[in-house]
């Protein structure tokens, strides 16, 4: 019997590596093994590889222990594995969806800021998001007299990127920043003032898209703030469900949580333990999971075929959820690190199973 094929669209270095065994971050070989599970053949493919024309794909397929590139007809159910930021792309993927193609996750790069205005219409949401506004010289002026700490953040980068903050100190404001734009960025930079903004904090607003943001309150380990990063995906049964949740902790140097920015690794039951012990860890557990199962769905109603999203969540010293950011790519190594090896391989399980729930005519549930 032949497996129908499932697509995943992939970026160009995640493709160059697959035949090499090189897949980085990626680990497809548990989307081979749910291929199995769920009776189809994951199949793999960047846009450049696809004739809509004709549809069909020149793509990589695992023949054995080794992975073959050949034309396949182009799978009707596409996870999008790959970040493609430019119009051109959108709109070629737009033509793929009307020929009929399903794929889902199809965006998965979208303004802060817009993620922000989808959530603050939803009443239940909006008291667990920080206040937020475009970094523009007259809304970070508002903010300076409103709050005592600020974070500065681009409107469209991931993992740390960027990232800024400001703390009130007595009579002054400090900024922190970045040297470089770069994720390998290892040299932060200060500069002290009263209320004049620095120059170079006003060139950066003026050349990128920043939001600016309350610093939030959130809870601390070993007196270093932690955030939580909640796997959210669709599986077998078309509805949305909690893959996993793991805790990154900030270094003892830095503000910013993110793995790739030398952020811990933690499990959140272990921190609970031993710095919150006071705390009713099935009551955090079920707040977190009605608050993220929330956000997913009320997501989903605004931006098409959304179905596998990782979410930054914050808790407060009592438990209490905050919204912190929205990751339309999950990077899901997180859960790898913090030994949680039975989520991590879920989170790659659960694509494949939804991609089986719609190529039996399954219609997302909301």
């Amino acid at each position: 019997m032949v497996h129908p094929y499932v697509g995943i669209l992939v970026n160009d270095s995640l493709y160059a590596g697959i035949p090499l065994g090189n897949t980085k971050y990626e680990a497809i070989h548990y989307y081979s093994e749910a291929g199995k599970v769920y009776g189809v053949t994951p199949c793999y493919f960047r846009i450049q590889d696809v004739l809509i024309e004709t549809k069909r794909a020149n793509a990589y397929v695992q023949l054995g222990n080794t992975y073959v590139r050949q034309w396949i007809d182009l799978p009707k159910i596409i996870h999008n594995r790959a970040v493609y930021l430019d119009q051109s792309a959108y709109d070629v993927l737009e033509t793929w969806t009307q020929c009929g193609i399903v794929l889902f996750n199809r965006w998965n790069r979208y303004s802060k800021l817009h993620i922000h205005h989808i959530l603050m219409k939803d009443a239940f949401i909006r008291p667990h998001l920080p206040c937020t506004y475009l970094a523009t010289m007259s809304n970070m002026k508002m903010m300076m007299d409103t709050y005592d700490s600020l974070i500065i953040k681009p409107t469209n980068s991931s993992i740390g990127r960027g990232v800024m903050k400001m703390d009130r100190i007595a009579s002054k404001w400090k900024l922190i920043y970045p040297a470089t734009f770069k994720i390998s960025n290892r040299i932060w930079r200060q500069i002290r003032f009263r209320k004049q903004i620095p120059l170079t904090l006003q060139r950066k607003i003026q050349n990128r898209a920043y939001i600016v943001q309350q610093r939030l309150p959130l809870a601390t380990y070993d007196g270093r703030p932690f955030d939580l990063r909640v796997s959210v995906q669709r599986g077998a049964s078309g509805e949305w469900g909690i893959t996993g949740i793991v805790a990154k902790v900030a270094s003892p140097k830095l503000f910013l949580t993110n793995f790739a920015q030398g952020g811990e690794i933690r499990t959140l039951s272990d921190i609970l333990t031993t710095q919150y012990p006071l705390l009713d860890q099935e009551s955090v557990y079920q707040q977190m999971t009605d608050f993220v199962l929330r956000v997913a769905k009320h997501l989903s109603m605004e931006l098409p075929h959304l179905a596998d999203i990782g979410l930054d969540i914050g808790i407060t010293h009592d438990g209490f959820p905050l919204f912190i950011e929205c990751n339309g790519k999950d990077q899901r190594y997180a859960f790898r690190e913090a030994h949680l090896l039975e989520e991590w391989k879920c989170t790659y399980y659960n694509p494949i199973a939804y991609a089986k729930y719609l190529l039996d005519g399954g219609i997302p549930v909301y």
